[in-house]
């Protein structure tokens, strides 16, 4: 019989171990990394624009115009001098916060509803869900646009339009949710114990409820930033010559021609925070799955 005392040992070095599973864990996560480095750094330019970029985004130097991407202009600068770079940091202040605040508008109207339509049932449920696919029925971006013209111009016209036409998606998800956590357990224990409805809904049902939302949130934030964007290339945004993501690329379309960064560095500075937000919503996601 050997013994198993005799037998040779592996030796583990310290952090020679972990270290292959932890490059494949690096680079099965690079893009979730990237992805909140993008978050970060466009949230620094929102927050912070003269961090970024300290010069004016209003006032340019004729003498420079339609430069193209360098070391001194690194987007660029348009046909009246102004650098595109600084135009795009300060103007990511007020594209965020359009966003965030039709998001913020969406979440809480949608779960509201969601959370009523689930709760109660009957009659309340019936109308709310007819009320929710008659919004599903109508593109976002054109319910938006009709919305918008009916509210007139302006960024918190714009914010309120695209935050009703995302209220459907979160409603829809709220009610799912308040229907399955219905069902659990402990919500008929609370029941059968004399608690009343209102209170089971604050402290049983929702806090077991909220956390599919703001993973959309975080995905349908992406899909804000489009809206608003359209919104803004329309001219239905802030009024020139405020800075403005949507309205940056609407004013560099004339010059493709002979200035092309003046649409596809914006534009690609938007794709990376659609695809963003995405990629950080999915991971979020699949987080709050047990």
């Amino acid at each position: 019989m050997v013994d198993v005392a005799d037998k040779p040992r592996r030796i583990a070095l310290p952090g020679v171990r972990g270290s292959a599973p932890s490059l494949r864990g690096l680079r099965r996560n690079a893009g979730l990394i990237l992805s909140a480095a993008v978050a970060l750094l466009v949230l620094g330019w929102a927050l912070a624009p003269s961090l970024f970029a300290g010069g004016d985004p209003l006032t340019g130097v004729p003498a420079e115009k339609f430069r193209p991407p360098s070391a001194q202009h690194w987007f660029g600068t348009d046909n009246l001098g102004r650098d595109l770079y600084t135009r795009m940091v300060h103007g990511a202040g007020l594209s965020l916060t359009a966003t965030l605040s039709a998001v913020a508008l969406a979440v809480v109207a949608g779960a509201l509803l969601g959370l009523l339509a689930g709760a109660i049932g009957g009659v309340v449920d019936a109308v709310a869900m007819r009320v929710v696919d008659v919004l599903l029925s109508i593109p976002a971006l054109l319910l938006s646009l009709a919305l918008v013209t009916a509210l007139g111009f302006g960024t918190r016209n714009v914010a309120i339009a695209v935050g009703v036409s995302l209220i459907a998606n979160f409603a829809r998800v709220m009610r799912s949710e308040v229907l399955r956590v219905r069902r659990a357990v402990y919500v008929e224990a609370a029941h059968a114990a004399g608690v009343r409805w209102y209170t089971v809904l604050a402290r049983h049902v929702l806090p077991n409820s909220y956390q599919p939302v703001l993973a959309l949130a975080a995905v349908e934030f992406g899909m804000a930033v489009l809206a608003v964007s359209a919104l803004s290339f329309l001219g239905y945004g802030a009024e020139p010559p405020t800075p403005e993501w949507g309205s940056l690329i609407s004013e560099g379309r004339n010059y493709l021609a002979t200035a092309w960064w003046l649409t596809t560095l914006p534009g690609l500075v938007i794709i990376a925070v659609v695809l963003a937000a995405q990629r950080l919503g999915r991971a979020a996601g699949r987080t709050d799955q047990p």
